[in-house]
């Protein structure tokens, strides 16, 4: 199903991709990796735009802001550092006590969100990068996914040995839900319009409600998933990878699977989809970042033409009968 643009660069595996929204630029992609470089990258094209060097450990998570001005990454020297994106050049870098697996940028930019080892959130003001951060909660385990929803009045975040995910208010600084899920959540997702939150744990792919928290659908996938992602413009499919090394595709409605992305060799640990819809990435164990473009499906144009076959083939069957009808009479004839 498709060839995908393959993007190469990366000497370790691939563990985390973002995009941008749409700028007036276009959009870009960055993805971190055990080499300790995040690349940026035109996230239509796949074509490499620069590096950003200065970490001395594996880089687990990256982010860019929603101008694609800004890029930040999460990293096991215990730093969590902003660059700007248009020169590469480090702007800050702020000082953990243990490994960062996680970070994100606020809607409005002002703010990055960061957790990881310390099991603490913090969160750093961009306006004033030497104050220190604010300190929202303590989580129960290793920090491995945060994210911003609600105008940036909530964050949620999962751990990595521990099941749920837990949502927590920046101005009382208290858990107010937490979403329960049987296993660690390996990703979290909050859709473009902030309507949906999708998470995968173990082998299962859950869509929430993002302002009243029910669960809407949960589907089991072929295989341990440990990312996924919403198409966002209309919610109507989704993407999850995983241990089988493929990237599936499935109807949002149905959990039917209706596409099968082949290519990588290893697991892939995270998949998402492009702002606009019509691609979606995948980074894997085996260093590659790979562009998938979506192939659109017409079942109206296939149902018509799965009837015009049945028609045809109907025509030649009753061809064939008329003509041994005909041989028939002509050998009584005879």
């Amino acid at each position: 199903m498709g060839v995908p643009l393959v993007c190469h660069g990366h000497s370790r595996p691939v563990v985390d991709v973002s995009y941008s929204p749409i700028t007036p630029d276009g959009f870009f992609l960055i993805s971190a990796s055990k080499d300790s470089i995040p690349m940026l990258r035109n996230g239509e094209t796949g074509d490499w735009i620069g590096t950003f060097e200065g970490h001395k450990g594996a880089v687990w998570s990256c982010s860019l802001d929603k101008n694609a001005l800004r890029a930040a990454s999460a990293s096991a020297d215990f730093t969590a550092k902003i660059w700007n994106a248009l020169t590469g050049d480090e702007l800050h870098s702020f000082e953990h006590k243990h490994i960062v697996r996680a970070c994100a940028f606020s809607e409005d930019t002002h703010l990055l969100l960061t957790g990881g080892m310390e099991k603490i959130l913090r969160i750093f003001d961009m306006n004033r990068p030497d104050a220190p951060p604010k300190e929202v909660g303590t989580a129960p385990g290793s920090i491995r996914t945060v994210e911003w929803l609600h105008s940036d009045n909530t964050i949620l975040s999962s751990c990595t040995d521990t099941g749920d995910i837990r949502l927590w208010d920046i101005r009382s600084d208290k858990i107010v839900q937490t979403l329960e899920t049987k296993f660690p959540v390996t990703s979290a997702e909050v859709s473009q319009d902030g309507r949906y939150i999708t998470t995968a744990d173990g082998s299962s792919v859950k869509f929430w409600d993002a302002n009243n928290f029910g669960l809407l659908k949960s589907y089991e996938m072929p295989c341990n998933v440990e990312s996924a992602s919403l198409e966002p413009k209309n919610g109507n499919t989704f993407i999850a990878g995983g241990e089988d090394m493929w990237v599936h595709r499935f109807d949002f409605q149905t959990g039917e699977e209706i596409g099968c992305n082949k290519g990588h060799h290893g697991p892939v640990h995270c998949v998402r989809y492009a702002p606009g819809g019509d691609s979606y990435t995948s980074g894997s164990e085996d260093g590659t970042v790979r562009i998938w473009e979506v192939e659109t499906v017409n079942h109206e144009e296939s149902n018509n033409l799965s009837g015009h076959v049945k028609l045809v083939a109907e025509e030649v069957v009753r061809k064939a009968e008329s003509l041994r009808i005909n041989e028939k009479a002509t050998e009584v004839a005879k």
